[in-house]
């Protein structure tokens, strides 16, 4: 009972959080444009599922995935209770943490709906140059490397800053020598990916870890990863763009080379 009545709060609060929005855009239509709105029957059944998903997506998170963040912090992070006797542990005794963040960020993103979309999007657009495959493994390798960069922050707690402000410095030297009709799709794909599914689980995940972490606060310490999951595809990116035009590249004086080497024999025969 205590779920449903939670469902139903978080519901209601939903409808008074989207309703101004809906209240703008009729308005827009109505008294700016002028127009009638068609389908109106299925625009406000739309409506009305939104809501409600949005609302149970809320109680999801509250109810399912932030729990199951701080319990995967806990179990991982076993070894605070040798540090919180006296025992010493280094930042390398947390190797699980790492690899379970690196994981994490992989799957979620990986499965991310809105990188699929853009993945397909981009194909379409560049005329199959960009195949959706290698996008969503560049994206998700760069939010799995990213988090588990971040865990590493978390447990050692050295400042947020510093790791923002090196790996912007290397996305600025990328941009300069990366293909140009890449950029714009990989300063993209570092929002993309902080969506319905990666950012509840890689938030659980800094919270717990800050939380059973000694000496760390949740509210300086777990927060911030979902900046290593925006930054670190955009570098991903852009080095597989670089990878792929290197490859090119070669392939192309190879081929020129077997020319050109076939024509020199042809005219000494």
């Amino acid at each position: 009972m205590d779920l449903i009545a939670g469902a139903i709060r978080t519901v209601a609060s939903t409808t008074l959080d989207v309703l101004p929005v809906a209240i703008f855009l009729f308005f827009f239509h109505y008294v700016v444009l002028e127009r009638k709105l068609a389908n109106r029957n299925r625009i406000a059944f739309g409506f009305c599922l939104v809501v409600v998903g949005l609302g149970f997506f809320l109680v999801g998170l509250e109810r399912g995935l932030f729990p199951l963040g701080r319990l995967m912090a806990e179990q991982l992070t076993s070894v605070s209770i040798e540090q919180a006797l006296g025992v010493q542990v280094y930042w390398s005794d947390y190797y699980w943490v790492y690899l379970f963040g690196f994981a994490v960020g992989f799957g979620c993103t990986f499965a991310e709906p809105a990188l699929v979309a853009v993945a397909m999007k981009a194909q379409a657009v560049s005329g199959g140059a960009v195949h959706p495959w290698g996008l969503r493994i560049a994206v998700a390798l760069g939010v799995a490397i990213g988090v588990a960069l971040g865990c590493l922050r978390i447990v050692t707690g050295t400042p947020l800053h510093w790791y923002i402000i090196a790996a912007y410095l290397v996305v600025v030297l990328q941009t300069a020598f990366a293909p140009r009709q890449i950029v714009p799709l990989a300063y993209d794909s570092g929002g993309v990916t902080t969506s319905t599914v990666t950012v509840p689980l890689v938030t659980a995940l800094g919270l717990g870890l800050s939380e059973h972490v000694p000496g760390r606060n949740p509210l300086l310490d777990g927060f911030g990863l979902i900046a290593f999951a925006c930054l670190f595809p955009i570098m991903s990116v852009l080095a597989y763009a670089q990878l792929s035009g290197f490859i090119e590249q070669r392939r192309l004086r190879r081929a020129r080379h077997q020319i050109t080497g076939s024509d020199i024999r042809s005219e000494e025969d």
